[in-house]
């Protein structure tokens, strides 16, 4: 099975930590999404989408990037994030936009991950953030499980 994870992280790379527990179980590559040449992503069985969540949704650049796939047929994919908050809730709504625009393009969403992060985003800087030390062992721990069960 061959995969790709495509991610935005920056701030303190909380979503690359996660998708690095993910690219080492399923012997993935990541990459960002201006590295992606559409015509590449015919060559994977396994496509994970990724990046933190800015105001309920994920980064600009994964859902700019969503926007220009090609139709496919039942491609898999799976979805993840980390964020401030977190339930399950959250993770369906935080996920709907990118969830959909996948959908509408052909693809299977396998399953859908969400962890917590360190945040200093906003006001948060000046109570020094929240979520500090996140994502940590127990969030690699779920991240690594979850990938074993995307395996086919």
């Amino acid at each position: 099975m061959r995969s790709l994870i495509i991610l935005y992280s920056y701030h303190h790379n909380n979503t690359e930590k996660i998708a690095k527990v993910f690219a080492e179980v399923l012997d993935a590559q990541i990459k960002t999404p201006k590295e992606i040449n559409l015509e590449d992503l015919d060559d994977y069985d396994l496509i994970g989408f990724g990046s933190g969540i800015y105001s309920a949704k994920h980064h600009k650049f994964l859902i700019d990037l969503a926007n220009t796939l090609p139709e496919v047929s039942n491609r898999k994919a799976f979805i993840f994030s980390t964020a401030a908050l977190t339930n399950k809730k959250k993770l369906t709504k935080d996920h709907q936009l990118l969830r959909e625009k996948l959908l509408s393009k052909g693809y299977v969403i396998l399953n859908e991950f969400q962890c917590k992060g360190f945040n200093t985003n906003s006001f948060l800087k000046y109570f020094k953030g929240m979520n500090k030390g996140r994502p940590n062992a127990e969030d690699f721990k779920r991240a690594k499980e979850f990938a074993h069960n995307l395996i086919f």
